[in-house]
């Protein structure tokens, strides 16, 4: 990407998947704020459902450009303050481990993502968490759980029949030959269990 907007392989990738994928989560972390909104009015304009974009950790972006909501991280501002503040937005936070998940949960998250559940290219050197952990995850929150990293369609069912709420899928899909394909494949074993 430059200058907030998708490259032409990328936008490519991004509208033809769309059917197939329930959020596309904006988290371009050296990206302007100006950058990010031009890049949703970008998406917006070739008809990407705002009600489907979740935006990394800029709730004012979030916020101004009517997106689905918001998604934080560790260092993120509260999840509370966000609820209180912009109660129409979706938001999530990452968590790494159980304490981390059963905060968010008390801060009134709508959701969290875990991971990294399989060895990954974005973790290169750092051990996977693993299926064990994931599932301590989910035994011990009511919110739902969305399981990232590493995840293809070949292991996708084994992460689903954890009992998560969905998958988040990055490499997978952005790196493939054919990111149709694997969409639809991902998104039919999601979908069907």
């Amino acid at each position: 990407m430059s200058n907030g907007y998708l490259s032409v392989r990328d936008l490519h990738v991004v509208m033809t998947v769309e059917p197939f994928i329930d959020f596309f989560h904006i988290r371009e972390k050296n990206k302007t704020a100006k950058e990010i909104y031009s890049l949703v009015q970008q998406l917006h304009q070739l008809g990407f459902p705002l009600s489907k974009i979740l935006i990394n950790d800029r709730v004012d972006v979030a916020a101004i450009t009517s997106v689905r909501g918001t998604h934080l991280a560790y260092h993120s501002v509260p999840v509370v303050e966000v609820k209180q503040k912009f109660p129409k937005l979706v938001c999530g936070k990452s968590v790494h481990d159980l304490d981390e998940a059963i905060l968010a949960e008390k801060e009134v998250a709508d959701y969290i993502i875990y991971g990294h559940i399989f060895a990954s290219t974005s973790k290169k050197g750092v051990a996977p968490r693993g299926i064990h952990s994931l599932k301590e995850i989910i035994n011990c929150v009511s919110i739902p759980v969305i399981a990232i990293g590493g995840i293809t369609p070949k292991n996708v069912k084994s992460v689903m029949d954890c009992g998560v709420q969905g998958v988040a899928i990055i490499s997978s899909i952005w790196e493939a030959e054919f990111p149709l394909q694997v969409a639809k494949e991902i998104y039919h074993v999601v979908h069907t269990l």
